[in-house]
């Protein structure tokens, strides 16, 4: 049984990650936070009782928002790589 300190280690990674995959929307930038949220994810998904999160919700949205902010950012650099290319005419 989990104690008081792990519910509450269990609740802050889950918002940790919410917040993280908010932050990994930010096209180039936001690359980072996406894998430090699926990181988070991971993490409280491994420690925490799974049946028992009530931020279970914002654990699953930041890990969501997390792989679409990865793919929003790796598509801004195919975008800007493309972009080089054309004007450069390699």
């Amino acid at each position: 049984m989990p104690t008081p300190a792990d519910k509450v280690r269990v609740i802050e990674q889950s918002l940790r990650c919410f917040v993280f995959g908010l932050l990994s929307l930010i096209p180039l930038l936001g690359l980072p936070f996406a894998i430090l949220a699926v990181l988070r994810h991971l993490n409280a998904w491994s420690q925490g009782d799974r049946e028992w999160n009530p931020a279970k919700a914002y654990l699953v949205w930041g890990f969501g928002l997390a792989w679409l902010g990865g793919l929003i950012s790796l598509g801004a650099l195919a975008i800007f790589a493309m972009a080089l290319t054309k004007l450069y005419d390699f």
